[in-house]
C-alpha cells in the first residue's frame, strides 16, 4: 500500500495551496491584479456561494442584438464590458499578417467572452448568425464581484475554463488535420445539449479558420470520417458522432 505524502501547513494542504495559486494566477490573466485578488479572498474565505437569491451575472447587463456576422467588438478597442450569448453564437478572431484571420474560439448560449488580460481586447468579435448577447459593464461587474460570492464564483469559474479553452485549442493545432477535426467535434459534442448529434452554427470556413487548415482539408477529413461510419453528416451543419471512441484515438 503506497502511504500519501500529503502535507500539511497553515491549515491547508500542499496540494490545496499549489490549486490556490494557480487560480489566483488564472484570474489575474483574466480580470487584472486587483479585481483577481479580491476573488481570491472570497475563494478561499467562501468556496461556495452563500446568496441563493444572489443573481446570476446575466442578470446584471442589458440585452444587444446583432445581425450574422455583425461585430460585437473589435481588436485593439477598449475592453470595457464582457458579453454573455443568449442566443445564436459568437467567434473571436485577428486577422494575421497577409490578411489570413484565424479563429481564438466559438461562442455559444450561456459562454461569457471578452474577459481581457488588459485593457484592450487582443481579439475581434462577431455573430455568427443573428444573436442576443448580454452586455455588461465591466467595471460593474468586478464592484459586484468584490460584494457578492456568487458573482466572483462565477467570474472565477469563466476565467478558468477560457484559459483551459485556449491552451487546448493551442494543443489541438499540433495535430494532424483529422485528429484537429476530431478534437473539434468532440468539443461541439462536449457542449451540445443534444450530445451525439451537432447542430453546427459556423460554416465550413469557420471551422477551417480555427484550426488553422483550409476549407477544402476540413471538407475531405469529414467525407472520410463519415465513409469510415465515424460520424453522419444529414446535412452540412448537422453532424452526428457514431464512433466516439475512434474519435477520440483520431485526437489522442
Amino acid at each position: 500500500m503506497i502511504e500519501s505524502t500529503h502535507r500539511e501547513h497553515g491549515g491547508a494542504s500542499v496540494d490545496e495551496r499549489g490549486d490556490a495559486d494557480l487560480r489566483q494566477r488564472i484570474n489575474t490573466r483574466f480580470l487584472g491584479q486587483a479585481a483577481a485578488g479580491r476573488l481570491h479572498a472570497v475563494a478561499n474565505t467562501r468556496p461556495y456561494p452563500l446568496d441563493p437569491l444572489a443573481p446570476p451575472i446575466e442578470l446584471v447587463g442589458a440585452t444587444m442584438k446583432f445581425c450574422a456576422n455583425a461585430e460585437i467588438y473589435g481588436e485593439g478597442e477598449p475592453a470595457e464590458y464582457f458579453y454573455q450569448v443568449v442566443t445564436g453564437s459568437v467567434r473571436t478572431f485577428r486577422v494575421l499578417r497577409g490578411g489570413r484571420r484565424q479563429i481564438s474560439g466559438f461562442y455559444l448560449p450561456d459562454d461569457l467572452f471578452g474577459l481581457e488580460p488588459g485593457d484592450e481586447h487582443s481579439h475581434s468579435a462577431e455573430a455568427i448568425v443573428d444573436s442576443r448577447v448580454v452586455v455588461m459593464k465591466r467595471s460593474t461587474m468586478l464592484c459586484l464581484a468584490a460584494r457578492n460570492d456568487n458573482i466572483a464564483l462565477q467570474l472565477c469559474a469563466v476565467a478558468r475554463r477560457e484559459l483551459a479553452r485556449a491552451q487546448a485549442h493551442a494543443l489541438l493545432l499540433f495535430q494532424s488535420a483529422q485528429g484537429r477535426v476530431a478534437g473539434f467535434l468532440l468539443d461541439m459534442a462536449s457542449r451540445s445539449p443534444q450530445g451525439d448529434t451537432i447542430e453546427l452554427p459556423m460554416s465550413r470556413r469557420d471551422i477551417a479558420d480555427f484550426l488553422g487548415l483550409t476549407i477544402e482539408t476540413v471538407s475531405r477529413t469529414l467525407t472520410s470520417l463519415e465513409s469510415e461510419a465515424t460520424i453522419a453528416l444529414s446535412n452540412a451543419r448537422r453532424i452526428v458522432l457514431r464512433n466516439r471512441l475512434a474519435l477520440s484515438q483520431m485526437n489522442a
